[in-house]
This record gives structure tokens, sequence and C-alpha cells, in this order.
């Protein structure tokens, strides 16, 4: 069975790691923090309080699709956690594989503040969530996308994630 490509998506705070990773594991398949492709030089400016341009999330983007594209090329199954906030950045990634099914995370501003002021560890701070929500451009219908409340549980999400793909006739 062609296990597919997934991207999770969605602003910082809304659990695409650890959707992604129950994900990945449910599917038996590898999951790739999209975070850990991020350059030094990024990651120092999220540290600093400091929003990335389209500039400056290029090369991820590029690498992201890159991983995507040796993933499909080798016929595996895919998870990656990636903002993806863009439609554009969306492309990009489209451009590794175009079949690529989205899961996007929404959630409410305070929702998501709460969860990121909680986490310890990560280099992103609250202050760049109004900045993620502002840039977010929400998945169109034209979109291989399916909106998930952040607020369920992760293992409601992915039962919810893997009952529309069983039900979509993945390839055989």
């Amino acid at each position: 069975m062609n296990t597919g490509i997934f991207v999770v998506m969605g602003v910082s705070g809304c659990g695409k790691s650890t959707v992604g990773a129950q994900l990945a594991a449910a599917l038996n398949i590898e999951f790739l923090e999209g975070d850990t492709l991020h350059s030094e030089h990024n990651v120092a400016l999220m540290a600093s309080g400091i929003a990335l341009d389209d500039a400056d999330r290029a090369g991820w983007l590029q690498a992201l699709a890159e991983r995507i594209r040796q993933a499909s090329r080798d016929g595996r199954g895919l998870v990656l956690s990636c903002s993806a906030l863009k439609r554009s950045y969306r492309d990009i990634l489209r451009q590794g594989e175009p079949d690529l099914h989205f899961i996007y995370l929404q959630g409410e501003y305070e929702q998501l503040a709460l969860r990121m002021a909680a986490r310890t560890g990560h280099y992103m701070p609250t202050s760049l969530l109004a900045s993620q929500l502002s840039t977010l451009e929400v998945p169109g219908m034209d979109e291989d996308a399916q909106s998930v409340d952040m607020s369920s549980p992760p293992e409601t999400i992915v039962a919810a994630v893997r009952a529309r793909w069983l039900a979509s006739g993945p390839a055989q």
C-alpha cells in the first residue's frame, strides 16, 4: 500500500510535532521534524524574536521539498511537520511531490499562546505568534488539506486523519 506523504502544518504551538510523530508511528512510516532543517541563522533570528521572511525560509523550504522528493522517489511514506504558512510555501513543498496531504492544525490565539509559554527548550518565543498568525494563509478548498481542531487529543486527530486517508483509497 502507498502510505502517502503528509505535511502536518500550522503555526507554532499547534501540536505539529506531537501529531506528526504519532501519525508516522500509526502509519509505520518516517517522521521528519521540519524545524531540524532550519539553518543556524534562522534559528538565531527566531530565538531573538525576529520573524522569518520569505527569503529566510526559501532554503529551508527547498531542503524540505528535497526530502519529500527523496521519499517519493524511493516509494516511502513520510510525515513532515512544517508550518507551511503560505500557499506559496506549500507550492514549494509540492515540487517534491504534487500529491501531498496536508493536515492543518487550527486553533485560537489564546490556546496557542498558552501552549507556547508552557513548553521548554524550544527557540520560538511566544512573541512571534502574532506574526505567524498574520502570515498564515488557510489552505484553500483546492488544496488537499484536512483541517483539524488542535484542541482535540492527538490520538483523536491521528484517528481522524487515518480514517480519511483509508476512506480516500490510498493507491495500492
